[in-house]
């Protein structure tokens, strides 16, 4: 068990991605306002409470076989759960983000459009990328008070671009999954198939674990490609937002 103040430097040092992701918006003048970054990042860090309730649901399941008691470890307990629960609290922050929307007529972010766009899907990539990081400092808090390493927490620098292309991954499929359910079923499996692959190949000796923080690196590659250039005032190029004005 760390001391209180070596708990604290563990849990902002696992905030950096956050201020990065944060300082990034600004930077390419996303208008992602603060709330709406903070609602996404508490959205994750929610997510974490229903994993923990399936982690241990599954806890009890047995599989015969190390290897195969490994792979249902990686990549259904562990990476599939939390998928899940990312996307049943990303679908309760959107549903939350049309509400506030549809009530605030008059002007304010409004990040979610009613119709889905092109443009919806990258918000949807650019909020899911926040909450999967919001998820990974929560995790990554429950670490350190559990004392596990210094260095096994260190590595959680990975695994939080880990949550964050998982998560941006999701947060697509939440807002396809009623337009496009089959298609966010295939973003949700990718999700939970990245997050296994790489917390099989962790475990692994040698190269194969160099491999994870190559998947590492390159999942959160492809997030932030999905997210680049997005407008999130407006529908699309074609459709305009919401008219305000209507009734």
């Amino acid at each position: 068990m760390y001391s209180t103040w070596v708990l604290l430097g563990l849990i902002f040092a696992s905030s950096i991605p956050v201020i990065a992701v944060y300082i990034w918006f600004r930077a390419a003048k996303y208008q992602f306002s603060l709330f709406w970054f903070f609602s996404a990042l508490l959205a994750g860090a929610a997510a974490f409470f229903p994993a923990l309730f399936f982690q241990d649901l599954l806890l009890g399941v047995k599989i015969s076989g190390a290897r195969a008691a490994l792979l249902f470890e990686c990549f259904i307990r562990v990476a599939l759960s939390e998928e899940i629960s990312r996307l049943l609290a990303l679908l309760v922050f959107f549903w939350a983000a049309d509400m506030i929307s549809k009530r605030n007529s008059t002007g304010g972010d409004e990040i979610i459009n009613i119709r889905p766009t092109f443009n919806r899907v990258k918000i949807g990539a650019a909020a899911g990328l926040v909450a999967g990081i919001g998820f990974s400092i929560l995790e990554t808090a429950r670490y350190s008070a559990s004392g596990v390493e210094i260095s096994v927490i260190f590595l959680r620098f990975f695994t939080a671009a880990i949550h964050g292309a998982c998560g941006s991954r999701v947060g697509t499929a939440a807002i396809m999954l009623r337009s496009s359910p089959f298609h966010a079923f295939l973003r949700i499996l990718a999700a939970a198939a990245i997050h296994g692959i790489y917390n099989f190949m962790v475990t692994m000796p040698g190269i194969l674990s160099i491999a994870a923080f190559i998947i590492a690196v390159s999942a959160v590659t492809t997030a932030v490609l999905s997210v680049r250039g997005v407008n999130f005032k407006t529908a699309s190029n074609s459709e305009p937002a919401i008219d305000k004005n209507a009734k």
